[in-house]
């Protein structure tokens, strides 16, 4: 026997959202780093651009008052490194080299550059470069930001991020442990409830806290207890009933067979023979009908095995043998047959015509009629089955549908399943059946409306 593979939905929906909570995370770090690093660029130029004009005004300042007739490194703290940080030079009108910090090149550092930033390649590497002109024409200053620099500050805040991100996400991934372990807590209990049952225990599995997606799952559960209950049911109440039923022709055979051996002659032993074979034939009867009703469940079978057929073609091949019993009951049986389509389950359907037409046989007198007709009501197929027996009163005309219920005074002997039997067959072909009087007044009719066939059940 093959097993499905098993997977929790718990665990899985779990890891969907930590992967999804990951995957927001690590997107909007991005996003936040690559506007933070261009928001930073910016600041990082306005800064170059700044300090270079502030160094511009205080070198013309210095030219203008002491005058420079060779270059002037500024003296810096030794611990710096400059190259690190900040390179400058202070060029005049004529290419001569006025002032530059430590670490500066002797040699420009943009080549014929006259004014604005860009990124240039140099020795120690990739370099963001500015140079303007003083306001009076006469001096230019250029200066140049390593990329390490910037880099350094971009590689901290980036370290920051993921550090505070990750310690977000260890948050949210217990917040949503939690929090799945507290929404599957319902399931959880009504799992442990059900895993506890006994196969007698029924009863409904509780829905308090289950979440509303599972909450049909559960209902039908429900529904298949309440179905699984009402079969047990009938199976008890249908064993009760039989075994009470069947100890009458049981009794009646052994009471015979008792007889017979005391029997004094041939002719009294005949006698009993001849008794011990109907009360054979009654408990054959009936253990037929109980077999016949166990196999007819409409709660199993309905619209099982139905197919479009004709009732009259149905009923027209069955007749002739329907003729003949009647004969030899002295009864006269009248078939009025029009064409009636319907969805039909065949073998169960001569089932119930041989039921009620044998229970019209065995309650008509001698010399009665029964009359047996079929036809199309609208769009509905339609059958009767009428005679003038003794007919049901109105007071049990729905009682006689339940199993073994007779009518007090009833002289035929029967099992009292033939017409709970018809019952469970027409509510297998979603029709309905009603019981009243024969149109001469005296007598049964038994109406059956079919649905139409192009209806679903």
């Amino acid at each position: 026997m093959s097993r499905a593979a098993a997977w929790s939905l718990r665990n899985a929906l779990f890891r969907w959202l930590i992967g999804l909570t990951l995957a927001l995370w690590a997107l909007s770090a991005i996003i936040v780093y690559v506007e933070a690093d261009a928001e930073s660029q910016e600041l990082f130029d306005q800064s170059l651009e700044e300090t270079a004009h502030l160094l511009l005004s205080l070198a013309e300042y210095e030219v203008r008052e002491h005058g420079s007739a060779s270059p002037i490194i500024v003296a810096m703290p030794a611990e710096r490194d400059h190259r690190q940080y900040l390179l400058y030079q202070i060029w005049d009108r004529q290419g001569h080299l006025l002032y530059k910090n430590p670490g500066a090149p002797d040699q420009p550092i943009w080549r014929q550059a006259d004014s604005g930033m860009r990124w240039l390649d140099g020795a120690d590497g990739r370099q963001r470069v500015y140079a303007s002109w003083s306001n009076s024409g006469q001096l230019q200053i250029q200066v140049a930001e390593p990329v390490t620099h910037r880099k350094d500050i971009s590689h901290r805040f980036a370290y920051k991020l993921s550090g505070f991100a990750l310690a977000l996400v260890a948050l949210a991934a217990l917040a949503i442990w939690w929090s799945v372990r507290r929404l599957f807590r319902g399931l959880q209990r009504s799992t442990g409830e059900v895993a506890s049952r006994t196969p007698n225990d029924l009863a409904d599995v509780s829905l308090n806290g289950v979440p509303r997606e599972a909450l049909p799952l559960l209902q039908a559960i429900n529904r298949l207890f309440e179905r699984v209950r009402r079969a047990m049911e009938r199976e008890q109440r249908f064993t009760a009933d039989a075994a009470h039923e069947l100890r009458t022709p049981l009794a009646a055979i052994k009471t015979n067979l008792q007889v017979i051996q005391r029997a004094r002659n041939d002719g009294e032993r005949e006698e009993f023979v001849a008794a011990l074979g109907v009360s054979v034939d009654r408990a054959s009867r009936l253990v037929d009908q109980l077999l016949t009703l166990s196999r007819l469940d409409p709660l199993y079978q309905r619209s099982s095995g139905l197919e479009q057929r004709d009732l009259a073609s149905l009923i027209g091949d069955a007749l002739p043998g329907w003729h003949d019993a009647a004969a030899r009951q002295q009864l006269s049986l009248q078939a009025q047959l029009a064409s009636a389509p319907c969805l039909l389950n065949a073998d169960a359907m001569l089932i119930l015509l041989r039921n009620l037409v044998e229970n019209a046989m065995r309650y008509t007198p001698a010399g009665g009629s029964i009359t047996l007709s079929c036809g199309m009501q609208g769009q509905q197929a339609l059958l009767e089955i009428s005679d003038t027996g003794p007919g049901i009163p109105s007071a049990m005309r729905e009682r006689v549908f339940e199993r073994f219920v007779r009518l007090a005074g009833a002289s035929q002997p029967g099992s009292g399943l033939g017409l709970s039997i018809v019952r469970q067959i027409v509510e297998m072909h979603g029709a309905s059946i009603t019981l009243g009087d024969a149109a001469s007044g005296h007598g049964l009719c038994i109406r059956i409306i079919f649905p139409p066939p192009h209806l679903k059940l």
